[in-house]
């Protein structure tokens, strides 16, 4: 099935078939894994910390990871063109999450720049052992949030990371980031850097997730939602309380209002029925990608919208704000509610976000 056919039935209300095996955690990559040493110095790339951050399992089963995934099902697999310059040698590298090892495929391409790209892959059979028919958009989003991890843990290593590619021009590798040393690369000093603890620690709230947020820490996720977004999507929040709106941030630094209504019921009915978004603070959402777009746009808009809330999430939860990414969606035509032209303006993704949420963190789906 191509993309844009597997999107519309994805969209749809068709409900998915029974489980299946979900296959192999990770990819059955040759030869004897090999361990990831710390960086033996200030300068080369820290490969260790970089994927410990980003993309590590931290339990047995693989379930528990920095990085979301839909069903904690963790498709995303990763593959490391590494050249000088790192903790590893020049070489091309299979990554294991499970076991934090990496497995020489390789030698380095002769034009692979200082540091590491990892590029990303995904295996959709974790994914569709669940979701069926509705997996692609969510292995597409899946990605994007792998290479926001990614992004988050070369700040907090001191990288700035760079060539960034989620544009959707392939399906394999479907993302690539390139972090080089930190030599070559320092960060710059961001309010919205998290630490390597952040990281660590960052895991999807347990529903349901109360309290709205203020209006200003609203706007500051809205803002980088888009900016990371690189605004290929729109965002827009419904927000609840005692005046629930859906609302977009305008240029003047405010939140400005599309529609007076409480718009979580709906929510909550389009996103695979979870009735708990109806009561959540609010809801950050991602919306654009219109029924005729063709497969790279699909790619490229899912991308980025995982891409943008891995970003507004870690950034809420350093706020103090309880979030959970929303990622299935069917029948979720927001253009269409608002008066707009029908089929135009789906909901892709979307970021729930309480001030509390009613119990601890689900190691379920993190």
């Amino acid at each position: 099935m191509d993309l844009v056919t597997a999107l519309a039935r994805a969209r749809g209300t068709e409900p998915p078939g029974p489980d299946a095996p979900a296959g192999r955690p990770v990819p059955d990559w040759p030869g004897p894994g090999r361990a990831l040493p710390p960086a033996p110095r200030p300068g080369p790339l820290d490969l260790d910390g970089l994927l410990r951050l980003s993309l590590a399992a931290a339990d047995p089963t693989g379930r528990l990871r920095p990085t979301p995934s839909a069903g904690a099902l963790h498709p995303v697999d990763a593959t490391l063109v590494v050249g000088d310059d790192c903790s590893l040698p020049p070489g091309r590298y299979g990554y294991d999450p499970l076991c934090h090892r990496v497995h020489h495929l390789s030698p380095a391409p002769p034009a692979a720049a200082p540091g590491a790209t990892v590029e990303l892959t995904v295996t959709p059979r974790r994914t569709t052992s669940h979701y069926g028919h509705r997996a692609w958009p969510l292995l597409l989003l899946d990605t994007g949030h792998a290479a926001a991890a990614l992004h988050l843990a070369a700040l907090a290593l001191g990288c700035r990371p760079t060539a960034l590619r989620l544009d959707g021009a392939t399906d394999r590798p479907q993302a690539s980031l390139h972090v080089p040393p930190p030599a070559a690369g320092a960060a710059p000093p961001d309010p919205e850097t998290a630490t390597a603890s952040d990281l660590l620690a960052r895991r999807s709230a347990e529903p349901p997730l109360t309290g709205t947020p203020q209006a200003a820490d609203l706007y500051d996720l809205l803002a980088l939602a888009h900016a990371a977004g690189n605004g290929h999507l729109s965002w827009c929040a419904a927000v609840g309380g005692p005046a629930p709106a859906l609302v977009e941030a305008a240029p003047d630094g405010t939140l400005r209002r599309l529609a007076a209504q409480d718009a979580r019921p709906a929510l909550a009915a389009w996103a695979a029925g979870q009735a708990w978004i109806a009561r959540a603070g609010a809801v950050l959402l991602a919306h654009g990608c219109p029924s005729d777009a063709d497969a790279r746009r699909i790619r490229r808009d899912h991308l980025h919208a995982g891409y943008a809330v891995g970003r507004a999430q870690t950034a809420a939860v350093r706020r103090g704000l309880a979030a959970r990414a929303v990622g299935s969606w069917q029948r979720a035509d927001l253009g269409a509610a608002l008066g707009g032209a029908p089929e135009r303006n789906w909901i892709v993704h979307g970021l729930a976000l309480g001030t509390g949420s009613a119990g601890r963190p689900e190691k379920g789906n993190s």
